[in-house]
């Protein structure tokens, strides 16, 4: 059977583990292991042990980086990290994150962080049991969170 890891933070300002670990359920019969810490700088250590010591096939990082210069830099380092980790692990790490200032509002910014940890999710059922199915969505304009922008047309 196949195994999930969940890392997530606690600084998020919802709880997407949470969301994507009820999609992974709902749609698959997988085993689940989560790791939750502080911060999004956090999370590739997390993804590393999630694979070293609970061996996890794939791992979804969820997190929330805050809307200031300085949150937007501890993002692309988080993501860095994430990269040399999937680098290093040669397995698959889907960074969900979903960035404070993408939404105007608290109840936008929770629709939005539910959905895109919901449809990552759907990716990584996709990525483990039918990777022919990504294969068809290549070019379509896929998006996790806000609507699809479908294909560019020539």
């Amino acid at each position: 059977m196949a195994k999930v890891g969940i890392a997530d933070t606690a600084f998020a300002r919802y709880d997407m583990g949470k969301a994507a670990i009820d999609e992974l359920k709902r749609h698959s019969s997988v085993k689940i292991e989560r790791y939750t810490v502080p911060g999004i700088k956090d999370l590739p250590v997390a993804c590393k042990k999630l694979f070293d010591e609970h061996k996890c096939d794939i791992v979804m990082a969820l997190g929330m980086p805050g809307s200031k210069p300085t949150d937007k830099t501890c993002a692309h380092e988080a993501s860095m990290g994430i990269i040399y980790c999937q680098l290093m692990t040669n397995k698959h790490i889907i960074e969900v994150f979903v960035h404070e200032d993408e939404a105007p509002d608290g109840k936008e910014l929770a629709w939005l962080m539910d959905r895109r940890a919901r449809e990552h999710a759907q990716n990584v059922i996709k990525l483990l049991f039918t990777p022919k199915v990504l294969e068809r969505e290549a070019g379509t304009g896929q998006r996790q969170g806000y609507e699809d922008v479908g294909p560019a047309r020539q």
